[in-house]
C-alpha cells in the first residue's frame, strides 16, 4: 500500500479550492490502494468461493443511508476488505456455470479508462472513433462485413431488441406502414418464428416492440434439436395465406442449454424466398463461427439480415457489452427514430478537426440505439481485439470447444456417466448415473444430479451450471472463460465422479 488517500492527496494538492464533497483528484493514490487486493483476487486461491460467506459480507456492508459522508478512505477500505475478497469468481479457471466470464485484464483497464475519458459515446473523441472502428471490426470478424449498421448495447437482450426493431420496420415498410412513426398496430397479425430453444429475451422483445408475445410461433425441432425447416416452410405459407404478416424468422446460433446451432442457411433461404427477415441470435454462439469445425453450420453470414452477439461473453470484455449488427444500416436507423432528425453529424471523410468536441456529434448515430446517454462500450472491444487479434479469438474459441469435446470423451468412457447431448460448441450436457441404475427419465436421478451439482460447487474447484434436456436434469458446463484450459474440463469430470460416488455410497 502507498498510504491513505488523505496522505497522498495532501502531497498532490488541489489546483484550486473546491467545495465538492467527493474526491475529484488523487486518482493514482486511490487506484494504487485497490491493486494489491485485486491481484490477490485474480489468483483465485483454492477452496470454496468466498462470496458464499453471505452472513459475513452482508453484515459488514449493511448500514443505514449515510447522512454525513465517511470520506474516500472508508469507501476504499470497504472495497479492499469486504467487496474484493468476497467477489464472484466467474473468471476462475474452473468456472463454467454461466455463459459469461470476468473480463481479461486489458479490456478491464480499457473499461476503467473509458469511464473517465469516453463517458459519452456520440461526441467526436478518440472513444467515439474507436466505438465505430471496433464495431466494424466485429462485423468483419464474424463474416457480416465491416460496413453493417447497428450499435453496441448493454447486452444480448437489447441487441436482440434492436435487431427485431429493424425486422419490424422492414415488415411494415413492405406493406406501406412506418411502424416507428405509426406503431406496430398497422402490421396485420404479425408473426415471428423460432424454436423453443430461443432465449426468453426474444419473446420479451416482441412485447416491448408492440408485436406482442402472442406473435411468436414455435418451430418444431428435429431429432438433433434444430429447427425443422420443412415445418417452418409450411407454417410461413399457411400464415401468409391466412392474412398474417411474417415479421422475422429467428435462428439460434448456440442454444444456451446445449449449444446447438440452427440450420441458418436453410432458414435464411426459406425466409428470403418469402420476403421475410432472417435474424440470428448469436449472443452466446455467434463467435463460434471462428472455429472451422463448426463454421459450415453458420452458412454465409454476409447474407443474413441481423445478428445479436455479446462481446462480454466469449470476448471477455467487461459485462454490459452486446452488439446488434444489421446489414441494412439505413433501415435500422429508421426503426429507432428519436424525435426530429435534426442532429448535425461530423463528417469523418473531411478529416477536419472540429472547433470543440461539443459543437457537434462524432461518428456513428444515436438513431442506432435505444439509449442516448451511454459510454463508449466499443473501447473495451477495441482493446480486446487490438491485444489478441482474430487469431487470439479463434484460438480461445477452439480451446473451449476442445474442452467440451474432452468432457464428452471422458463421459463416454465411464459407465457412471451419461452423455445427454453431444457438444457442438463449448457446452456439454451430461449426468451422473450410479452403476446398475437405468438411464431413463427419473425424478430420483434428477434429485441425485442436483445434489451432485451442489456438492461440486461447494468443493470450489469447479463451478458448472445445470439445464433440463430431454426431460433430464443435467450438469451443463459452458466453457467461455479465458483462464479455462483442458485440464479444468478434466477436473470437472473428476469432481462430478468424486461427489457422485460419495452420494451413492450414502
Amino acid at each position: 500500500m502507498t498510504g491513505t488517500v488523505e496522505e497522498n492527496e495532501s502531497s498532490t494538492g488541489y489546483l484550486r479550492p473546491s467545495t465538492e464533497a467527493a474526491m475529484t483528484t488523487g486518482l493514482t493514490a486511490a487506484v494504487e490502494q485497490v491493486l494489491e487486493p485485486l491481484e490477490a483476487f485474480l489468483r483465485f486461491p483454492d477452496g470454496a468461493d468466498p462470496a458464499g460467506r453471505r452472513s459475513l459480507w452482508r453484515t459488514a456492508l449493511n448500514e443505514p443511508l449515510p447522512q454525513q459522508g465517511q470520506g474516500p478512505q472508508a469507501v476504499l477500505d470497504a472495497l479492499n476488505e469486504v467487496v474484493i475478497p468476497n467477489g464472484l469468481r466467474i473468471g476462475a479457471p474452473g468456472f463454467s456455470g454461466w455463459i459469461t466470464t470476468m473480463p481479461s485484464v486489458v479490456p478491464a483497464v480499457a473499461g476503467f479508462v473509458g469511464s473517465l475519458v469516453a463517458a459519452q459515446r456520440w461526441y467526436a473523441s478518440p472513444g467515439n472513433f474507436l466505438e465505430v472502428l471496433a464495431f466494424s471490426w466485429v462485423g468483419e470478424m464474424l463474416g457480416m462485413g465491416a460496413t453493417c449498421g447497428g450499435t453496441f448495447t448493454s447486452g444480448g437482450a437489447v441487441a436482440n431488441l434492436v435487431c427485431l426493431a429493424a425486422a419490424r420496420q422492414h415488415a411494415g415498410e413492405r406493406i406501406g406502414v412506418d411502424p416507428a412513426e405509426q406503431g406496430a398496430a398497422g402490421i396485420p397479425r404479425p408473426r415471428v418464428y423460432a424454436t423453443a430453444s430461443l432465449h426468453d429475451v426474444g419473446v420479451r422483445a416482441l412485447s416491448v416492440l408492440g408485436l406482442g408475445a402472442a406473435a411468436m410461433r414455435t418451430i418444431p425441432m428435429d431429432r438433433d434439436r434444430r429447427a425443422d425447416c420443412a415445418a417452418l416452410s409450411a407454417m410461413l405459407d399457411a400464415d401468409i395465406a391466412a392474412g398474417c404478416t411474417p415479421v422475422a424468422v429467428i435462428a439460434t446460433s448456440g442454444d444456451v442449454r446445449t449449444g446447438t446451432i440452427d440450420p441458418i442457411d436453410a432458414m435464411r433461404t426459406i425466409a428470403h424466398d418469402r420476403g421475410v427477415w432472417l435474424h440470428v441470435d448469436g449472443a452466446y454462439g455467434g463467435f463460434g463461427v471462428l472455429d472451422e469445425r463448426v463454421r459450415p453450420r453458420y452458412g454465409d453470414m454476409s447474407k443474413i439480415d441481423s445478428l445479436a452477439v455479446d462481446p462480454h461473453k466469449w470476448m471477455a470484455v467487461p459485462l454490459g457489452c452486446g452488439a446488434a449488427i444489421v446489414r441494412d444500416g439505413a433501415l435500422q436507423q429508421r426503426s429507432l427514430v428519436i424525435g426530429r432528425p435534426d442532429f448535425h453529424h461530423f463528417d469523418p471523410a473531411s478529416l477536419a478537426d472540429v472547433g470543440s468536441p461539443f459543437d457537434e456529434f462524432g461518428e456513428g448515430s444515436p438513431y442506432s440505439s435505444v439509449d442516448f446517454s451511454a459510454r463508449a462500450r466499443g473501447l473495451t472491444v477495441w482493446a480486446a481485439l487490438k491485444e489478441i487479434g482474430v487469431e487470439g479469438m479463434r484460438a480461445r474459441v477452439g480451446r473451449h470447444l476442445d474442452c467440451a469435446r474432452r468432457v464428452a470423451e471422458l463421459v463416454r468412457a465411464d459407465d457412471r456417466l451419461e452423455l445427454v447431448a453431444e457438444p457442438e460448441l463449448s457446452i456439454c450436457c451430461f449426468r451422473y448415473v450410479p452403476s446398475g441404475v437405468g438411464r431413463d427419465v427419473s425424478p430420483a436421478l434428477d434429485t441425485l444430479n442436483e445434489a451432485v451439482l451442489k456438492g461440486v460447487r461447494a468443493r470450489g474447484r469447479c463451478v458448472p451450471s445445470s439445464a433440463v434436456v430431454d426431460d433430464k436434469f443435467v450438469i451443463r458446463p459452458a466453457f467461455v472463460g479465458p483462464n479455462t484450459e483442458i485440464a479444468d474440463a478434466e477436473a470437472l469430470v473428476s469432481e462430478v465422479l468424486a461427489v457422485g460416488d460419495e452420494l451413492s455410497r450414502r
